[in-house]
């Protein structure tokens, strides 16, 4: 419900809730007011408000109402002022006036109005009748102390009071993120300086608001902070009008992202409409495997809102959008932190349709049709609630890791197939070449002795001649894969795989050992 707060001069308009206990709204108008809340009097039809348990509610307060606000010290000043006045001075002496108080000074309810200095001066006069002479210093600074830390524009109550009550605080989240930031960071120290400072502002301001009323009138300077605050006042006039018949201008809303494939690799896809083509950041494009088609050629710079180096242009790539393959070109950024802009070069040539309605992008050429993502899905660079830096390095490592599992378990199974085609065609040639020893075994004369203890050592033998004259390797690299501890024929094999590069296939060895 929205209601007035009146002061001496100004009145305030302030939205508030029925269920707004009493001491939370003068926490409330502390803000906007500028009185301390242990100091104020909060007055509704002519009576004192004095339980702060209590409810607007309770109280009888509805929608639209006035509330007066005022300090404590300022009412009892002015009740003095009016005893005064009615007092006649007789014989030399001042006697109480007879005639009759005032209704609006006899509503109030002065026994729960505590002066600033009143617990000062009772404990000052108990410390004073205890311990004459030096102690009674002491006994003022603990006094001081004691009103100090019970006084309601104490930080700490402050910081307890907005955190008790969610309302208040979201409130101050809209309209002071600074100081809600540094309330929910749960340092009293940082959430006290914050406050001080702007309280600090606040007592500028009024300072210089002051100084403006009292200026010349002719001077320039003062003709300038005139009207900016003329303007200022101008500028909030245009907010609280926004925020009463237009609220929902102050949200926020999440861009529009699809889910698609690029050369069978799922990305989120952001719908830009403002972009002449269809980008991809220099990182997608290594997911995709797609860097190796790029055409430098094509290199530039990005300009819009900033500006970016593209590194070249892929000519033609494949989209995959629901059950569609569409074909694309898509230019190459160095630095660009979402995977890919989906641009106007692509809408236009397929005729797409952003159906805002039904949260849906019609493709008119195919007649199909897919749903823009929900905010939970999707990217962080994209979504309103931020991560934290501690989150996203989690998530950043986790992301990181799942894909390296996945791109070793994909090497692995490559491997794996490989060398199982390979064993096979290795078995084959072993077994061939043990046939062949037993052939020239049986063919020996019988009377040569030394015959069965040299076939079998030179067929091993002859297989380096035909290495040397068919192959691109030479023997000294299959006696140093040997020297690793695989078998010749898993060296030669591979080798050959490999087209005689030597790394390679201790590589490949290696992985496929892994696997076993």
């Amino acid at each position: 419900m929205r209601i007035s707060v009146t002061t001496e001069n100004e009145i305030y308009p302030l939205e508030v809730a029925q269920d707004l206990e009493l001491e939370n709204f003068k926490a409330l108008c502390e803000m906007e007011v500028g009185i301390p809340a242990g100091e104020m009097m909060v007055v509704f039809n002519a009576q004192p408000l004095t339980d702060d348990k209590k409810t607007l509610k309770d109280y009888g307060v509805k929608d639209g109402e006035l509330i007066m606000v005022i300090r404590g010290t300022t009412l009892l000043r002015r009740a003095a002022e009016h005893m005064q006045q009615q007092r006649q001075p007789q014989g030399g002496q001042r006697q109480q006036n007879q005639g009759p108080v005032p209704m609006e000074i006899s509503q109030f309810d002065f026994s729960r109005i505590e002066l600033p200095r009143s617990r000062q001066t009772s404990t000052s006069s108990a410390t004073y009748n205890d311990s004459q002479g030096g102690g009674q210093g002491q006994g003022q600074e603990q006094g001081q102390g004691q009103v100090a830390g019970s006084g309601q524009d104490d930080p700490a109550v402050i910081r307890d009071m907005l955190l008790a009550n969610p309302e208040q605080l979201a409130l101050l989240r809209h309209n002071n993120p600074r100081l809600a930031e540094a309330l929910t960071s749960g340092d009293l120290d940082k959430f006290a300086s914050v406050l001080r400072e702007q309280q600090e502002m606040r007592r500028d301001r009024e300072r210089q608001r002051i100084r403006l009323l009292t200026a010349d009138p002719f001077d320039m300077e003062a003709q300038r902070l005139i009207a900016n605050e003329i303007q200022q006042e101008n500028i909030n006039a245009n907010m609280e009008a926004a925020m009463e018949y237009n609220p929902e201008s102050f949200g926020t809303v999440h861009m529009l992202y699809i889910n698609c494939k690029v050369n069978g690799h799922d990305v989120k896809a952001f719908i830009d409409s403002g972009a002449q083509t269809t980008i991809m950041s220099q990182a997608c494009a290594e997911r995709c495997n797609i860097m190796r088609l790029v055409d430098t050629r094509w290199a530039g710079i990005a300009k819009g809102v900033g500006t970016q180096k593209i590194i070249g242009r892929v000519h033609m790539g494949q989209i995959q959008i629901e059950n569609d393959f569409l074909a694309s070109s898509f230019s190459i950024l160095e630095e660009q932190p979402m995977d890919m802009l989906l641009g106007l070069d692509m809408l236009k040539r397929h005729q797409m349709c952003i159906d805002l309605k039904n949260n849906k992008l019609h493709i008119g050429t195919t007649g199909t049709a897919t749903t823009f993502l929900s905010e939970s899905e999707l990217p962080d660079c994209a979504r309103l609630t931020s991560l934290s830096e501690e989150e996203a390095r989690r998530q950043s490592e986790k992301a990181a890791k799942e894909s390296e599992d996945r791109a070793l378990a994909e090497a692995l199974a490559a491997s794996s197939k490989e060398g199982n085609s390979g064993g096979a065609s290795g078995s084959s040639a072993s077994g061939a070449t043990q046939h062949a020893a037993e052939q020239q075994q049986s063919s020996s004369p019988p009377s040569d002795a030394a015959a069965p203890a040299t076939a079998p050592a030179a067929a091993p033998a002859a297989v380096p001649e035909a290495t040397a004259q068919q192959d691109n390797f030479s023997e000294s690299d299959i006696q140093e894969i040997m020297q690793i501890g695989f078998t010749r024929v898993q060296a030669v094999e591979e080798l050959r795989r490999q087209n005689g590069n030597k790394t390679q296939a201790i590589a490949a060895l290696f992985a496929k050992s892994f696997k076993m």
